[in-house]
């Protein structure tokens, strides 16, 4: 019998993990990747609670760990650099402010790669031009001009999904904009920093620096209100036009980390939003990670999310049999509360960061239900061990 042949979309993070998971339990995968090679550097992402217990089912704990950024906790400082605030990494069973799994988004994406390569095809400098869907499988038509079926599709290609622009409608349906534009670039460690992010905010604007593992180098972080946004995420100069703008007159080591803008060699910058959808999955289409259920970088949630939905689609589709319509329900039904719960704390993380210093202050929350939402928030769905349903076990 042959074996069911998935095609995914997109090689950050969210597609290598479901690929490790696809190919153990039996798939033949291919991964498609627009860029031509893996995207290296990016911002430092988090894995907490029931992201981690994945990564340990996946046999990466210690490869994931030997790349972390070895951050060992945050300084909240004023204009003058003097300490407001201090969380450390070892806080909450290493689940608090600052993860004790904290990785950079290409270094993690690097471990996933190195750990698939083997068992997985990855096609990059190519993307999914075409496709179209009948009751036995998808065929699909590739920029490139290759033409192949498969009989799943998976796009795990972020915010801007082009898979979900085909399959499900425009990105205006599914985009949420939070108010909030964050913007990150890799800088000269001029500022001194040593193993502590330091972090500073002034009338709804942030800037930060996180250190790296190469001591020479750290990345900076700038976030700025803005209801709307309507900048080309592809225009490059433009937004950097914007950043310079909006981050004027903002203190401590502001001015020096926007003197690095046009030097750097990895700026990013984008709007703060989520991904709000009914559904994910069109017959047998289906979505994962930030194409899906965007949390926003402010839930902290982003890797989580699409590790152990990874881990939840691979194995409800492997359980029902490879039936997309039983296996899409049931992956949707398992993570769909841990989706909203996230999507929560980053709605309310990016309200705290804008909200106005001279409006009235807000009602004081309900502490008790902002700690069970926070628990549900990083404990996630219980992992089901998927007994019966093949596994060829980790590679590592």
């Amino acid at each position: 019998m042959s074996k069911t042949r998935v095609l995914v979309s997109g090689a950050s993070i969210a597609g290598p993990a479901l690929a490790h998971w696809l190919h153990r339990r039996g798939a033949e995968v291919t991964v498609v990747e627009q860029s031509p090679g893996l995207r290296p550097g990016g911002q430092a992402v988090d894995a907490r609670g029931v992201a981690k217990e994945v990564i340990r089912r996946m046999g990466l704990d210690a490869e994931i760990r030997a790349v972390c950024t070895d951050t060992a906790g945050a300084y909240v400082v004023d204009a003058d650099g003097k300490v407001l605030d201090t969380h450390r990494a070892e806080e909450n069973d290493g689940d608090g402010y600052i993860s004790e799994i904290e990785v950079l988004r290409g270094d993690f994406a690097q471990v996933l790669y190195d750990d698939t390569r083997d068992g997985v095809e990855y096609v990059f400098g190519d993307r999914i031009a075409e496709l179209s869907q009948d009751a036995d499988g998808v065929d699909v038509t590739f920029a490139g001009g290759d033409q192949r079926r498969f009989d799943l599709v998976i796009g795990a290609d972020g915010l801007h999904s082009a898979l979900r622009g085909m399959v499900f409608g425009p990105r205006e349906q599914f985009v949420r904009h939070l108010g909030l534009v964050l913007a990150f670039y890799t800088v000269p460690n001029e500022f001194g920093l040593d193993r502590w992010m330091i972090d500073y905010h002034q009338a709804g604007r942030s800037a930060g620096l996180r250190p790296v593992h190469d001591a020479e180098r750290a990345i900076a972080m700038l976030s700025f209100p803005s209801p709307e946004f309507d900048v080309d995420y592809r225009d490059v100069e433009g937004q950097k036009r914007l950043l310079r703008e909006q981050m004027a007159g903002v203190g401590w080591e502001t001015e020096r980390i926007l003197a690095h803008v046009d030097s750097t060699p990895d700026f990013y910058l984008d709007q703060v939003a989520q991904v709000v959808m009914d559904h994910w999955s069109s017959g047998r289409v289906g979505l994962l990670g930030d194409a899906a259920f965007s949390a926003s970088p402010m839930s902290g949630a982003g890797t989580g999310l699409a590790l152990v939905g990874a881990y939840m689609l691979a194995g409800e589709l492997a359980a029902a049999g490879w039936d997309p319509e039983v296996g899409f329900a049931r992956y949707e039904e398992r993570m769909r509360t841990y989706v909203e719960d996230n999507q929560e704390i980053g709605r309310m993380h990016v309200q705290m960061l804008t909200a106005d210093p001279d409006a009235a202050p807000a009602p004081e929350p309900d502490v008790d239900a902002l700690m069970a939402l926070v628990e549900r928030a990083v404990g996630g769905p219980e992992l089901p061990d998927y007994a019966g349903v093949p596994d060829s076990g980790p590679t590592g």
